[in-house]
């Protein structure tokens, strides 16, 4: 029985070291990319979207 228990409580550990692992990483990821949008309050001028958007692409250069 004490065994079985240690057994749960161990995997128990483990599994909320992971979940706060994962927690870090996700806080980390959204601190570098999602913190600080581009502009205050997130309005941008809809030509700079529409520019950036659905400007067209050079075909990429093919190598022979």
């Amino acid at each position: 029985m004490k065994l079985r228990q240690l057994h749960g409580s161990s995997l128990a550990l483990a599994i909320t070291l992971a979940l706060i692992v994962k927690a870090l990483i996700l806080f980390g990821l959204w601190k570098a990319f999602f913190s600080a949008p581009q502009t205050k309050h997130m309005r941008m001028p809809t030509a700079t979207v529409e520019q950036h958007l659905l400007a067209p692409h050079p075909p990429p250069e093919s190598k022979k």
